[in-house]
């Protein structure tokens, strides 16, 4: 029976590269995969781009109120991907809970294993409404370790603007803003909490 499977991890844990590697063993065993991504991440816009600069083109770009069962079997037949082995899907959480339902009945009424990669919880450490449905349905849970910058293993997503973090804002910030340029640091409790201290705020108490 095919599984849905989640695998996650902190900011530069090496997501989308597996999931482009993961996609060309498939593709290196003729074995046909599509790839979809959330239309709200507008990084690499209709592409999966890997840090190490790998990437691969999404077949699907995933809008709010999108039937992804109904998108994903439009886009195989498109293409001529028939029978379909494994759905992969880069930046999970920013799917509606709703789509990670659909992907559940892709996996247990079509058949078709799928591959889910994404994050945990965001920058002021709450869980993303759909990695929360992801632990609550997937068959499977892998966490994929990285390295804070002191060397301990990473748990905690900061974002910074400009220089400075900062742990308050919208869940969803990807664009650079008027304040700055917007990028992420992956830290350790410890650390995370050290930022906190500096910035004068309590996430965790």
């Amino acid at each position: 029976m095919a599984k849905l499977h989640f695998k996650y991890g902190a900011m530069n844990s090496g997501k989308s590269d597996t999931l482009i590697k993961t996609a060309y063993n498939y593709d290196e065993r003729g074995l046909a995969t599509l790839t979809v991504k959330p239309a709200l991440d507008t990084k690499g816009e209709d592409w999966v781009v890997a840090r190490g600069g790998a990437h691969r083109r999404v077949d699907v770009l995933a809008h709010p109120g999108e039937d992804l069962r109904e998108s994903v079997t439009r886009a195989a037949d498109e293409r001529g991907l028939r029978p379909l082995h494994c759905v992969l899907v880069d930046e999970s959480q920013f799917l509606e809970l709703l789509q990670i339902d659909q992907l559940f009945r892709i996996a247990k009424q079509d058949g078709i294993s799928v591959i889910c990669y994404g994050l945990r919880t965001d920058f002021r450490t709450a869980t993303f409404p759909g990695a929360a449905r992801l632990f609550e349905l997937a068959d499977n849970v892998e966490k994929l370790p990285t390295m804070c910058r002191c060397g301990s293993q990473a748990e905690f997503n900061c974002r910074r603007v400009g220089e400075r973090f900062v742990f308050e804002g919208d869940q969803v910030a990807i664009d650079d803003g008027e304040a700055g340029e917007v990028t992420y640091m992956s830290l350790c409790g410890p650390c995370f909490m050290d930022e906190q201290r500096r910035a004068g705020v309590t996430v965790l108490g």
